[in-house]
Parts: structure tokens; sequence; C-alpha cells
């Protein structure tokens, strides 16, 4: 009988990260228009990691499911300023404004997780729950709940604009 082998067990230091964040964001076909959403999108996605935004430190692709086709990504920052200046700026400031019209037969999703404690949510034109919402309680994402910052209780005000206001939307 072969002997078994000791599990090879490490962990990481991040105390050089005191601000880190951690994002997962998805993206799930309710319709066969949106396949072609999804499709489009990930090679956009690739194009702006690829950028380097200033303050992403990794970024990871991820297949939730395939029927329905639901995928996805994670994404560690450097702090929450950095992740919402992107947010905020092109070329996501353009794809928010138009899904935020037309979810193009998709729904989309995000929970972010602080170092320093605290998470925030926001769930799209999603038919079924998914993550918090399958055990917290559904709020409007209107007034206070309707941006990040606000839903993460962190204080001040965002630096730039969002891709589209609470009136406009």
């Amino acid at each position: 009988m072969a002997m078994a082998a000791k599990v090879s067990r490490v962990t990481v230091d991040l105390k050089p990260y005191p601000n880190l964040v951690v994002i997962y964001l998805g993206m799930r076909v309710n319709s066969p228009r949106g396949l072609k959403t999804v499709l489009q999108f990930g090679p956009r996605i690739q194009k702006a990691v690829e950028q380097k935004p200033d303050g992403l430190l990794l970024h990871e692709n991820l297949l939730l499911s395939l029927f329905p086709v639901h995928v996805g990504m994670r994404q560690y920052w450097r702090d929450f300023e950095s992740l919402e200046n992107w947010a905020r700026s092109l070329p996501h400031q353009d794809w928010w404004h138009h899904f935020l019209r037309d979810s193009g037969g998709t729904g989309f999703w995000h929970e972010t997780y602080f170092m320093k404690g605290g998470m925030e949510a926001i769930y799209d034109d999603l038919p079924e729950p998914v993550g918090f919402l399958r055990f917290a309680s559904q709020a409007s994402a209107r007034g206070p709940m309707f941006g990040a910052r606000k839903r993460a209780g962190i204080a001040g005000e965002p630096p730039l604009r969002p891709p589209i206001s609470e009136e406009e939307l």
C-alpha cells in the first residue's frame, strides 16, 4: 500500500494590504440574446484588465454554471478608492451606463468584501437570487442604497460621478 503524502499547507501575509478589497462579479444569461451579450463582454473585460488599472492586484475569470450560463470574475484591489475610481471611469463607466438602460438579456451582480470589515452588493435583472440575496432581506437600490460607497458605509463623497445617476435610472 502506498504511503499517503502529507498535505502541503501555506497561508499568506496580508499585512502589506490593510485596505484590500475583494469583489466577485457575475453575469447570468437570461435569454438567447444574453449569450451574445456575455460573449461580447469577455474580450472587453480582458482588454481592460490588460491595461493594468491602478490598484488592481489580480483578476481571475470564473465559470459559475453551464446551465444557465453564468460566468464571473474575482478581483483583488489595493483599496476601495482604486476600485471606485476605475468603476467610474472609461471603459467601465460606459459599460455600466449602457447595461442599466438595457441588460442585453443578462442579469448582473457583484459582492464586495473589505479587509477592514464590511460588505456590499448589487443585483440587477436576476430571475433567481444568488449570494447574499439567497438569505438576506432584499432592499431597494435607491437613496442611500444606490451606490457602493454608501452601501458599504464608507464616509465621504466619491471623487467621480457615477456612470448613471439615480435620477436618470
